[in-house]
């Protein structure tokens, strides 16, 4: 199921690096702590509060917390939180260090993909200007259209205009040509949808480049493979905004924006921890931005080979528990863009198996313990192990094969 389909149902201060002096080191911001165990929690809030607890094998869905955060991020987030620092000063180190791992001039952790790309969007239309950013999202005077396909025409949009910028929808590169006047701010790309549109990712950028205006793509889940957290930068993107708390596996709140360096600097003119401006309440604090930098470093160090074999695994016991159930269609596939891990998708004739889908997840959800899957194209159901803790594979297997036999 698309990302976009899941959500539609449910006074300006200077930046330390502009005018302040060196900031703190990051080593000494995470201290010496960081490696020390965790210590064990006093309460557990999910049972006092009545909170129910589920298995994640549908996805890394916002409305479902996103993902777990590794060990060394918790520990990082920990740490950091005993000490004061400046924020623009662990948004300088910590970016430096973001921006080099992922192949960008600069970069700002954000309060989510998208902030990211709200943030950029400011940026790009009122560039260094204290006066603009004030101003914002009255756009008078200002540059503000800007260039969208059609077909990457859906919600996220709203992130763009919350500047007060204007969509202007084109479909062909020759359309885009005759869109472009004294107006255009920015064209915009979604990467997820990128085989739906007529002009490529890399023509995108080529047709920014011919007209001078900056180009921006949001590949908010597209991670993995981990290369595109590079592949972006690299093909001349002049911005790129991405999710933390999905495969990263960081903040949930937390996202980077990249991309080029004087449009990360009014980026950040735009954000907190400034005020009179529109980002002010897209704060992210200190234990974000370095358990979001933790995160990256942890994400691109993992053997992702080994990471996809296992889930080709756990889904294999998955399928192999069903597939022989009178009834019952599977199919394994691997997403073409966004979300590219080992999908299970199957359905089943309701002749002979006498549930809605709804009544299976209700069923699922409602088990002990209860599971989380999500719903695919005609009716059918959607599993990914990519968020599946070791073992449970397993216990999805019998519970789902439970569901789908009891409905016969």
């Amino acid at each position: 199921m698309k990302r976009r389909d899941v959500i539609k149902n449910l006074s300006i201060l200077p930046m330390s690096g502009v005018v302040l002096g060196s900031a703190m080191p990051l080593g000494s911001v995470l201290g010496s702590s960081v490696s020390e165990p965790p210590a064990a929690p006093k309460r557990d809030l999910i049972k006092e509060l009545g909170l129910r607890k589920f298995i994640n094998a549908a996805g890394t869905y916002t409305f479902m917390s996103g993902s777990l955060m590794h060990d060394e991020v918790v520990e990082a987030i920990r740490a950091c939180s005993k000490e004061f620092v400046l924020i623009d000063d662990v948004q300088d180190k910590a970016g430096e260090k973001i921006a080099a791992i992922c192949h960008a001039e600069a970069a700002t952790v954000t309060a989510g993909c998208w902030s990211a790309l709200v943030l950029g969007t400011a940026g790009v239309i009122t560039g260094m200007d204290p006066k603009k950013v004030a101003q914002l999202p009255n756009v008078e005077g200002m540059k503000s259209e800007i260039l969208v396909q059609k077909t990457h025409n859906h919600g996220y949009v709203h992130a763009l205009t919350n500047t007060g910028a204007k969509i202007v929808e084109i479909e062909t590169a020759e359309e885009l040509d005759k869109a472009v006047n004294d107006k255009t701010a920015m064209m915009w790309f979604l990467n997820y949808c990128a085989n739906d549109g007529k002009i490529s990712d890399k023509e995108w950028v080529a047709l920014g480049k011919k007209h001078k205006i900056p180009t921006m793509i949001d590949m908010a889940a597209d991670v993995p493979p981990v290369s595109n957290l590079w592949k972006f930068n690299d093909m001349g993107f002049d911005l790129v905004c991405v999710s933390g708390g999905k495969d990263l596996r960081g903040p949930q709140s937390a996202g980077i924006l990249m991309g080029k360096k004087e449009l990360i600097a009014a980026a950040r003119l735009n954000a907190p921890p400034r005020g009179g401006n529109i980002g002010r309440g897209m704060k992210v604090n200190k234990e974000e931005i370095l358990g979001m930098y933790v995160a990256l470093e942890k994400f691109v160090s993992i053997d992702h080979e080994k990471e996809m074999q296992m889930w080709k695994e756990q889904i294999a016991v998955i399928e192999s528990a069903i597939k022989n159930i009178k009834g019952v269609t599977t199919n394994v596939s691997i997403p073409p863009i966004a979300n590219q891990t080992p999908t299970l998708n199957f359905f089943w004739d309701k002749n002979i198996i006498k549930l809605t889908r709804e009544e299976f997840q209700d069923r699922l959800r409602k088990g002990d313990p209860s599971i989380e899957v999500i719903g695919g194209k005609d009716e059918s159901i959607n599993i990914t192990a990519w968020m599946l803790k070791p073992g449970q594979e397993k216990i999805v297997a019998s519970r789902v094969q439970e569901v789908l036999s009891k409905g016969v």
